[in-house]
């Protein structure tokens, strides 16, 4: 999926300069996805990006991100001795196992690792993906984030390039986490990379998985991500999502998720670089006698501001939800959170809990 367009950086102001890119775009993005991607440009459109008005955001102002321009890093970068530097100084440099190395939201297979897997597990570029296992790709793509409220991961919808696509098959185990990898070398303000996961395990599985943003650049970069866990019923999914981006980045995410009968799934976020971050995640219990842990630290300074939203759904019976963040606020950095949780009627004995605590340094 890799190509060069002709890109003129443009305002983050309204949906025209972005439909004027996706019409770059879209002449070298002829797939069976092309729907789908207009589809999330028209949703865009329709929202446009959300300001202190939306309840949503009436804590966090996106103001100084769409000041930017929009640059899409449509074009692999070359790859150089402090890309395998700074993987070498990440914190999760000493894990084994299988790991899947991005540079500016493009796999690079040089700078990754892909050890022996059990029978019929896939792990490996989403790109590579669509061409080699569309039917599978395509029946889970966007099925958990559809229909979402979300301008910022239905841009995500209109212009991912690339991403880990991960589908552990019925009744198999990982040993070892599977680490995806996230490095941002971009040098020009604006540079906007937007990454797409899809997480697929089936019934009975067992994954965990590693997910980290790091940089080795110190610019003003847009990072926009989306990532969809499916768990089937009786599943066991560990996600750990590290956030450690550059201190003028821009960092937003969004993590949906859609877990069946008497799975378990453990979500954990950690929020430590960007100038502004926000990591979405919404979570729809799909099947009764099901747990869903989500925890959370965010550790901030300067003028820093981290925002965590979290969405859980309970759609059916006898479930359990607990959620605990806690942030370290110094200097006169912000932290947000907002927890909400539904209830449908038909969710009879619920379990929820949810737990925020800061600790303020100055």
């Amino acid at each position: 999926m890799t190509r060069t367009l002709p890109v003129t950086p443009t305002p983050l102001t309204a949906a025209e300069p972005f439909q004027e890119q996706f019409r770059h775009f879209e002449s070298g993005a002829k797939s069976p996805l092309l729907p789908f991607r207009k589809a999330g440009l028209a949703l865009f459109a329709e929202l446009g990006f959300p300001t202190l008005q939306h309840e949503d955001w009436r804590f966090t102002n996106i103001a100084p991100l769409t000041q930017l321009p929009f640059h899409p890093v449509f074009t692999a970068p070359p790859v150089n001795g402090r890309e395998s530097q700074a993987l070498s100084e990440s914190p999760f440099a000493q894990l084994s196992g299988t790991r899947l190395v991005f540079v500016n939201g493009h796999y690079a297979p040089q700078l990754s690792t892909v050890e022996p897997l059990p029978a019929g597990v896939k792990v490996g570029s989403l790109a590579a993906a669509l061409a080699t296992d569309s039917a599978l790709v395509e029946s889970h793509l966007g099925r958990c984030a559809a229909g979402q409220d979300n301008a910022f991961a239905a841009l995500n919808q209109a212009f991912f390039l690339d991403g880990a696509f991960i589908h552990v098959p019925k009744g198999v185990e990982l040993p070892t986490p599977l680490q995806l990898v996230y490095l941002c070398t971009a040098g020009e303000a604006g540079a906007t990379v937007q990454p797409r996961n899809l997480i697929v395990a089936e019934a009975d599985s067992r994954v965990t998985i590693v997910e980290s943003y790091i940089a080795v650049t110190d610019t003003a970069y847009f990072t926009n991500a989306v990532t969809e866990i499916y768990a089937g019923d009786n599943a066991y999914v560990e996600h750990l999502k590290f956030q450690d981006e550059a201190p003028k980045a821009f960092h937003i995410a969004a993590i949906h998720g859609q877990f069946g009968r008497a799975s378990n799934v453990t979500i954990h976020s950690f929020a430590l670089g960007a100038k502004l971050s926000r990591n979405s995640i919404h979570t729809n219990l799909a099947g009764e006698r099901l747990e869903c842990i989500l925890n959370g630290l965010y550790l901030t300074r300067g003028e820093q501001l981290a925002d965590h939203h979290m969405v859980v759904e309970h759609a059916q019976p006898h479930c359990a939800s607990h959620e605990y963040f806690n942030g370290i606020l110094d200097d006169h950095s912000k932290g947000v959170f907002h927890g909400r949780i539904l209830v449908q009627q038909i969710a009879q004995k619920t379990d929820a809990k949810q737990t925020n605590k800061n600790l303020l340094l100055s």
